[in-house]
This record gives structure tokens, sequence and C-alpha cells, in this order.
């Protein structure tokens, strides 16, 4: 199903360790001097979101998640970044509240749209994988009762 609407790429393309230590140095600077500018603290939630490592994506949107809740000049920016925080990290619950209300406030955001559409697919994904393993765990209960049945047959 092509689409017109622009990838949203972050959600692919992750940032290398030498680019997020970068980011590191910088916040871990700052935090030395006891002063960590908005901006540094951004600019590190973003790589960290951006990371392939699970645990890095979890900082990310704590970090992303306190300025949004410190700064509320920064909440707009912030939205589509949790919202992909939490998409990379297999939280499509959360990853569409905070897509869905950056979309009620930019409905022609392109890249939020682009989100969404991941995040339904993710959704729809997931929900294959849950139906394989209820099928997976009903034919080995049906395999197990079987097996009884014959033994107690056999009695």
């Amino acid at each position: 199903m092509p689409t017109d609407l622009p990838y949203a790429a972050d959600a692919e393309v992750s940032l290398s360790y030498d680019e997020i230590e970068v980011l590191r140095l910088q916040y871990e600077k700052e935090l030395g001097q006891s002063h960590i500018t908005v901006q540094t603290k951004f600019n590190y939630a973003w790589g960290l979101v951006k990371s392939p490592v699970r645990e890095n994506q979890v900082e990310g949107v704590r970090l992303l998640q306190e300025i949004y809740r410190t700064e509320p000049s920064r909440r707009r920016e912030c939205l589509y970044y949790l919202a992909l925080g939490y998409y990379k990290m297999g939280n499509f619950t959360d990853a569409r509240s905070f897509n869905d209300l950056l979309l009620s406030r930019e409905p022609t955001n392109l890249q939020a749209q682009s989100l969404a559409s991941l995040i339904d697919k993710g959704v729809t994904r997931e929900g294959y994988v849950g139906m394989a393993l209820a099928g997976g765990v009903a034919a080995v209960g049906t395999l197990l009762i079987a097996g009884l049945i014959r033994r107690a047959t056999r009695k």
C-alpha cells in the first residue's frame, strides 16, 4: 500500500555510537557545570531515542518527558519524539497517544501521519503474533489432552 506521505525515517534510522557519544559528552559537560540547557537536554534525548539500544531509548523518553513537563514552550517538539520513542520500544499505546495529541494540534503534519501509519502496522503485527502464540498454545493443549485421553483408554 504505497503512500505519498514522507516516510517517518526517524523510526528506522539510528544514530551511530559516535554520534550519540558527542551528544552525551555535551550533556555531561553541562551536568558537571550544574546547568544543562534545554537544547542540550533535548538533543541528547533525541539522540538516545534514535539509538538502536533499548536502554538508551528508555532514557531518551524519560528526558523528553521531563522537558515536556517543565518547558511548555517545547512541548510541541517533544510530542513527535515521545511518540517515536514509544514506537521504537514497542509501546504502541503510548506511541499512539502522543502522536494523536500532535496530530490534534497539527492535522497536516505529514511526518506524524506517517508515524501513525507505522504505529497501526505495529499494532497489527503485534496482533498477528498474539494470535499465532494463542494458536500454538491451543495446539499444544489439544495434543496434551489427546495424549491423556489415549493413555486413559489404554488402561
